[in-house]
């Protein structure tokens, strides 16, 4: 990081801009939303900012700047695009003290950034000159995700925090979270927002209950989480996670959140269920907002039944935050469906193994002609399954699929036959999570299978 971002208080102190065209024109429309008092100095100016002069938000001197011009500046914009009198500025704006930009030279002693403005709520968005493209581009999706109307909910916010100063930090955070995100907005569009605030002060600290989020993270890729699960890992003050929840969205938790790995590993040394419902009711009753993260979707093959239990015997408030199936992100990564009409009108969602060992499903309905499953954990059980299916009549040639990883960066695609699935997955020797994409092939795969096999799938 070459240059480090920092909100400078402008309130009062003078700003000299070296230019008065288009360029400096440019530059003034943000300065001239802070508080501090600005100063022009160039030949020709521009219609507008002489508008700015005569309606005075900011002094004008049409001519060239002089060193009294920068005397107890703050800051010194060269403006004047062009190379000779930017370096004069520059060297005038120093000789007083002062902090030079000169526009779009990386050179400068500091940058203005990419703003997103909701006033008190400023977001600065830098790339150190590398790509302001993509600064424009972050900038606009932030300023899709904050609403017009922030600002003002936060101006009001903050006249009320010396109502809540006295209280512990996490019952601040609570507090704040719940107006700003929870019952704010609304109370914003109905006008009733110091009613509101006078209401939630009113429950008090003790007010703030622990709560359990049963949250899905997804296959893996952080881009494919829900804004509820993000937001609620923002919020969190206690994370929960599986095993396969991968790091880049662990790291997007609170810096101050508790973060416990309570994974399971296939056939070796694993929390048992009850200790991890103790674990999360303990937490939870400290008055903790607890996100319990789950790979996938907390309901499929998540264990989400016997936690919700847990919450209930405990009498904790829980929540469920669906995410995106490991099914969904392997059937895309090649390309396919899951269901498709006139193929399989039905899905059929399976676990390799359960707590008894090979899990047994109804075979015969699964040798039917287009037939589509997604298995879960079954890499070990693939000898069992190709078995208990042959078995039942199933085509030896049927497409069997296995996606390592899917939506990760290190996704794999392994291509089997029913016939060949066992020894296929031996020799790639899968380590992360597998879904097993019965009846489906990659799409370019599917076009080259025979047509019998392709008219049956």
């Amino acid at each position: 990081m070459r240059h480090y971002p920092i909100f400078m208080d402008l309130a009062g102190r003078r700003v000299v801009v070296s230019g008065a065209g288009d360029t400096a024109l440019a530059k003034l429309r943000l300065l001239l939303k802070t508080e501090a008092h600005v100063t022009v100095c160039g030949t020709d100016p521009a219609p507008e900012i002489t508008g700015f002069a005569q309606a005075g938000r900011l002094e004008l001197h049409p001519r060239p700047l002089r060193p009294c011009d920068a005397m107890g500046a703050a800051l010194v914009y060269g403006a004047n695009a062009d190379p000779a009198l930017d370096a004069r500025a520059a060297a005038i704006g120093r000789a007083a003290g002062a902090l030079v930009n000169i526009v779009d030279d990386l050179s400068s002693d500091f940058i203005t950034p990419a703003i997103v403005d909701r006033d008190p709520v400023t977001v600065a968005i830098g790339t150190e000159g590398a790509a302001p493209v993509v600064a424009r581009h972050i900038k606009a999706r932030v300023e899709e995700m904050l609403p017009a109307t922030l600002g003002a909910l936060v101006r009001a916010g903050q006249g009320f925090r010396h109502r809540v100063a006295a209280w512990d930090s996490k019952a601040r955070r609570v507090f704040w979270t719940r107006f700003y995100f929870g019952t704010g907005p609304q109370a914003q569009a109905a006008g009733h927002v110091p009613q509101e605030l006078e209401r939630l002060h009113g429950e008090g600290p003790a007010a703030q209950r622990g709560v359990v989020h049963l949250v899905g993270s997804g296959p893996g890729d952080p881009e494919l989480l829900t804004l509820r699960a993000r937001r609620l890992l923002h919020e969190a003050d206690v994370v929960i996670h599986d095993r396969l929840v991968p790091q880049p969205i662990l790291e997007l938790a609170r810096r101050e959140a508790l973060i416990l790995d309570v994974g399971k590993t296939p056939y070796g040394p694993a929390w048992k269920q009850a200790d991890i419902n103790a674990l999360i009711v303990e937490h939870a009753r400290a008055g903790n907002s607890v996100v319990r993260l789950k790979s996938g979707d907390p309901g499929i093959f998540g264990r989400l039944d016997d936690e919700a239990r847990a919450l209930d015997a405990a009498g904790i408030d829980w929540h469920i935050t669906p995410g995106i199936t490991a099914a969904s992100a392997a059937a895309a990564s090649i390309g396919q469906s899951l269901t498709q009409r006139g193929r399989n009108p039905d899905l059929r969602l399976l676990t390799g193994h359960d707590v008894d060992g090979f899990a047994e499903h109804d075979w015969r309905a699964l040798t039917r002609p287009g037939t589509c499953a997604a298995v879960y954990m079954g890499v070990r059980a693939s000898e069992f399954l190709r078995g208990r299916l042959l078995m039942h009549g199933a085509d030896p040639q049927t497409p069997v699929t296995a996606v390592e990883n899917a939506s990760r960066p290190d996704q794999r695609v392994i291509e089997a036959r029913l016939i060949d699935l066992p020894q296929r997955l031996a020799e790639a020797a899968p380590r992360g999570p597998v879904v097993l994409l019965y009846g489906l092939a990659p799409r370019a795969a599917a076009a080259a299978l025979s047509p019998d096999l392709q008219e049956a799938l």
